[in-house]
């Protein structure tokens, strides 16, 4: 009974069968190329990286464009954070009235790092420059949730409506800014906690607690079971559905987990979290990182292969839970090292900290 609108990015495929729409979405105003403004737009302040072949790529062939419904490209009307919160603030003023859920997908802070000029000034002069254009395009993302929450008050529905805040991974290593993920190691494209470990912020009157914090780490993977348990709906029957309902644990209580445990994996690179130790697999190094989260929350002294007992536990399971596991629907098409300790723009030095990444 729920009208669906997604916005935003889409990372799940292009085929027909895999576009939001046959995904369960009413509406989709996806992302269709990787630019927030032309690049010689007037309002556009650009920071290109020269260190970063992707990035140069990104720059060379990649548009300023959305589509709707999966249908033509076309330009989006301004800056696309700015423009998708437009759309945001739209959808729920269309919606007020009926059951909706909004799935607001942005692409900021993605590179390529681009700001507008307003908020370019606005953040001061903070160096290097591409950190600069960074701090703006934070800013449009602040702007773009006290927007979408103010939009809920004035329509009459923030007290019926549950919001959740999070990101898909930490910041990335490769736009060479060093301090982004502090005090935690790595980045995107790694699972150490500088690339997995987020917050997830939500507002849900009459649940959550406001201005409460919870440790208990969960994952995206329950968000799903959370909201279609809150609204009434019923989870498929036909498959096996990993996250939990995270009521209970909002409210004060506790998720039950089998094994206290979270996975995170990319093709060989596979990860579990169970209870405060956490161990990292990488297939094609042939190497393992073992972590006391409790003691160790920066993961500086790897354990592997001094607790020989704990590293055990939870390599048995990971080859349980990816034991009866679905094949991939295609192979990854790239693998890379990432440094670990380093960004893309730092020197390489011979005994360096890396981890291969498949994508």
């Amino acid at each position: 009974g729920y009208h669906t609108i997604h916005i935003g990015k889409w990372h799940l495929g292009r085929g027909r069968e895999t576009l939001p729409n046959a995904q369960g979405f009413d509406e989709s105003l996806m992302m269709a190329s990787m630019k927030y403004l032309p690049d010689g737009d007037p309002n556009v302040v650009n920071a290109k990286l020269a260190f970063d072949p992707i990035d140069k790529f990104i720059w060379a062939r990649t548009q300023h464009a959305v589509m709707w419904n999966g249908g033509d490209w076309f330009r989006p009307d301004g800056y696309l954070t700015d423009y998708f919160t437009d759309q945001a603030e739209a959808a729920i003023t269309a919606n007020k009235n009926r059951p909706f859920f909004l799935y607001l997908a942005h692409w900021g802070a993605h590179t390529p790092l681009q700001s507008t000029k307003e908020d370019y000034e606005a953040v001061g002069p903070i160096t290097p420059d591409r950190a600069r254009v960074y701090a703006g395009m934070i800013r449009s993302l602040d702007r773009s949730v006290g927007r979408v929450m103010a939009r809920l008050e004035a329509e009459g529905v923030a007290d019926n409506t549950i919001v959740v805040l999070s990101s898909d991974n930490g910041g990335a290593g490769y736009i060479g800014l060093p301090k982004i993920n502090a005090p935690y190691r790595g980045w995107k494209s790694t699972m150490f906690e500088g690339g997995i470990r987020v917050p997830l912020i939500m507002r849900w009157p009459g649940n959550a607690t406001p201005a409460s914090s919870i440790d208990t780490p969960v994952s995206h993977i329950d968000v799903m079971p959370t909201l279609v348990a809150a609204s009434g709906g019923a989870l498929p029957t036909d498959r096996v559905i990993d996250g939990r309902d995270l009521a209970s644990l909002i409210q004060g209580g506790a998720v039950n987990r089998p094994d206290d445990a979270i996975y995170w994996s990319s093709g060989y690179y596979r990860v579990v979290r169970a209870g405060d130790w956490k161990l990292q697999v990488n297939e094609f190094q042939d190497k393992v990182w073992l972590y006391d989260l409790a003691t160790d929350p920066t993961e500086q002294h790897d354990l592997a292969g001094k607790k020989p007992q704990k590293q055990a536990e939870l390599q048995a399971l990971i080859t349980a839970h990816w034991q009866d596991a679905v094949e991939p629907l295609y192979p990854h098409t790239l693998e890379w090292p990432v440094y670990i300790d380093k960004t893309l723009a730092d020197p390489y030095e011979p005994d360096d900290a890396y981890v291969y990444w498949p994508n």
